[in-house]
């Protein structure tokens, strides 16, 4: 049996933790709700500007179709044999841990998804991604760090705009995009999603029966909203799996405080109980003495 100092220091020692998580939880809380509201203010821009360009013609829209894979080629499902297209892959994690496996997760997908590809483009946003893409051999075009956590609208759009101007050089035939999606504060779900070309043409359901007129012309309209929608598109992603970073890692301090406050009582009971038999011996040692 450990002796009560020891006992004492272990208890001493678990409520450093418990206070760190506490604050941890506590920080993470703030800042996924900050998250939320960014996205939630964001969306009815972004659903109206892809509900305008959904009602142009493909023909109008200005970014081309990949050089050199068909289109009917490029959608995902198909065997790696049959994927030989230029690929450039997204793949989005955290800068810090501590967050249960939110980091895990999207470093898995991103692994299956590069293997699919001969000699893929990584781009690594957040420090656990590039370096654990890294030391499987596929090390990032840049440091994209700064745009994990809490992304500034300005570098998304840089960023955005880079990889568009790649794929309209001919450099990739392909975009994809691997992160984790907030569902809710105990849930987060990895996505893989096409970026380019397929993100280029949004959903076209649900549309009302109305005529609408385009002025100056469709092809001005196409070419002014469509960087928009494709930069906008980033900067999403980047805010949702900001919002599943935030909550994963509120969860895991929530249960690592949990945890710590179980180990707390039953050290204090193992310290009572330890406490309660010396006295009982010195008591006992006492009246041995007096008789």
């Amino acid at each position: 049996m450990a002796s009560l100092r020891e006992i004492k220091d272990r208890i001493g020692s678990v409520r450093s933790t418990l206070k760190i998580t506490s604050a941890m939880k506590l920080v993470s809380s703030a800042k996924l709700r900050k998250a939320q509201a960014a996205i939630e203010t964001m969306y009815p821009y972004q659903r109206a500007l892809s509900d305008i360009l959904s009602r142009i013609p493909a023909s109008a829209l200005p970014v081309p179709k990949a050089p050199s894979v068909p289109a009917e080629e490029s959608a995902f499902g198909e065997a790696p044999a049959q994927r030989e297209a230029r690929v450039a892959v997204v793949a989005i994690a955290s800068n810090t841990s501590l967050c249960g496996g939110f980091n895990a997760a999207a470093v898995k997908a991103a692994l299956g998804e590069l293997g699919c590809y001969k000699d893929p483009a990584v781009f690594a946003v957040g420090r656990k991604m590039a370096d654990k893409l890294r030391k499987a051999g596929y090390p990032s075009r840049g440091d994209f760090n700064s745009l994990s956590g809490s992304p500034a609208y300005d570098q998304a759009e840089a960023f955005a705009r880079d990889l568009i101007e790649r794929y309209e050089a001919g450099e990739f035939d392909r975009v994809v995009l691997v992160y984790n999606h907030f569902v809710s504060t105990a849930s987060q779900k990895v996505v893989v999603e096409e970026f380019l070309p397929g993100g280029i043409r949004p959903d076209e359901t649900g549309h009302d029966d109305c005529d609408y007129i385009f002025e100056p012309d469709v092809e001005e309209i196409a070419r002014t909203i469509l960087p928009q929608v494709l930069k906008l598109k980033i900067y999403t992603v980047l805010l949702d799996s900001a919002a599943a970073e935030f909550a994963a890692r509120t969860v895991a301090m929530q249960t690592a405080s949990d945890n710590a406050d179980q180990i707390l009582g039953e050290l204090t009971l193992e310290y009572n109980k330890g406490r309660q038999q010396k006295i009982t011996a010195e008591i006992l040692d006492l009246l041995g003495g007096a008789q």
